[in-house]
């Protein structure tokens, strides 16, 4: 059923045929027939521990797909053991300029320069408070395009503030393509500068709630060994939650035949699965295990999901691959996972199954 509803979506222009199919979603959950789209069934998959926050299974909805929270509750039916949502910015903006989508359905991969189009944190805060949704939720922040990149940390000051009573980890996205300047943050003395007033914020924020809330960086896969290492080195001085590896790629290997490889953006979908291992891999070296990775970049396979969690992922995340295989996808990774793919380590313990 997915396929071919897939096929009709395809025929629209991208974002028309998005709206389309997160629009059935939520018509499907009103209805209660989200049955009939093929996701994981409920109670399934292997529940775990990692950050300190419960999930039921391993398999999460990636940043991108519902940036503004409008449709976490029919997301959530669909069997994902936990949604994230954003990028978003403090102020609400349009993003690039129409067309910045493009499907490369023979590569099963998305070309993409959306720019952090968003409504803005204060929206999407109202619409997690007015949703159904009680599972783990990420809010995946970023700054805005006009924001310079040495003032940066003030826009994820605010990001992470806003967020921490919704949010059950903030993820701080400095690895998006699609924003000027804004990998540079991935690096050196900016990469400390931020994550040192961002931990102490996380700090004043535990002492005044009595919650913690992990806190996430996000990279990119276009790093090498040496970025990886000084990366690693960082996040362990400052204590950092967590990490997400790996955002989408500046490389047009794998899509060179296609046509639509020409234009700006960041690549993701399976040409992009190598790479993203290659970076989970050696930052779990370079990390020696001591924090969690929650792989994401190229899974549109129970194999894939595996290839993740064997080269180190505590957790996983799809988007693309979602996109090309739908509820089924779900499915197919959640109930095919058992307990001796989601592994105890890098801060992660199994809690049932």
């Amino acid at each position: 059923m997915y396929g071919l509803f897939r096929s009709l979506l395809f025929t629209l222009p991208t974002e028309t045929s998005h709206l389309i199919a997160m629009g059935s979603l939520d018509w499907a959950r009103t209805l209660q027939l989200q049955g009939l789209l093929g996701g994981a069934r409920t109670g399934s998959g292997v529940p775990l521990t990692v950050m300190g926050i419960e999930f039921p299974n391993a398999l999460g909805l990636a940043a991108g797909l519902d940036k503004n929270a409008d449709h976490i509750d029919g997301l959530a039916a669909l069997g994902f053991g936990f949604i994230e949502i954003g990028t978003l910015t403090p102020r609400p903006q349009p993003g690039n300029p129409l067309p910045r989508l493009f499907r490369l359905p023979a590569q099963q991969a998305i070309i993409n320069r959306m720019g952090f189009n968003n409504k803005g944190m204060d929206y999407a805060l109202d619409r997690i408070r007015r949703s159904h949704f009680k599972g783990v939720l990420g809010i995946n922040i970023g700054k805005n395009f006009d924001t310079p990149v040495d003032q940066a940390a003030d826009d994820y000051l605010i990001g992470l503030t806003k967020a921490w009573a919704q949010a059950s980890y903030v993820v701080v996205n400095l690895s998006s393509p699609n924003t000027p300047g804004l990998r540079s943050l991935q690096y050196g003395e900016d990469l400390r500068r931020l994550l040192d007033v961002l931990k102490q914020a996380q700090h004043r924020l535990t002492l005044a709630d009595g919650r913690h809330v992990p806190l996430v960086i996000k990279i990119a896969p276009d790093l090498n060994s040496e970025e990886i290492g000084l990366i690693a080195a960082s996040l362990l001085e400052f204590a950092v939650d967590g990490v997400t590896a790996t955002n989408t790629t500046l490389s047009r290997a794998g899509v060179e035949d296609n046509p639509l490889h020409t234009q700006a953006g960041g690549l993701s979908g399976a040409p992009v699965r190598a790479a993203s291992t290659r970076v989970i891999r050696e930052l779990n070296l370079a990390l020696d295990g001591k924090l969690p990775i929650i792989g994401v970049g190229g899974i549109g396979s129970l194999q894939d999901a595996r290839e993740k969690l064997q080269a180190g992922a505590s957790l996983l995340q799809t988007y693309t691959g979602f996109i090309y295989g739908g509820p089924p996808l779900v499915r197919e990774i959640v109930e095919g996972l058992d307990i001796n793919d989601v592994r105890p380590g890098h801060k992660s313990e199994i809690t049932g199954g």
